[in-house]
């Protein structure tokens, strides 16, 4: 299976407690927090992939096998 790429924005911002927090408007759930910008994206990234995965297997139909 070939991956796709999506462009997503990712907004970061410096927490008082001395953190960057990253979120996105366009993916609803996307919270990600690094002790710099990159670690931040990073971290984001990370997480955009596996909650994009997570809606995809949700609607994709499973069909099971039934052997008689």
């Amino acid at each position: 299976m070939s991956q796709m790429e999506l462009a997503i924005r990712i907004h970061v911002e410096l927490w008082p407690e001395g953190v960057y927090l990253a979120t996105s408007d366009e993916l609803s759930g996307l919270v990600a927090q690094g002790r710099t910008v990159a670690e931040a994206l990073e971290i984001a990234r990370d997480v955009a992939r596996k909650l994009i995965e997570a809606r995809r297997e949700r609607e994709t139909p499973h069909t099971s096998a039934r052997f008689m």
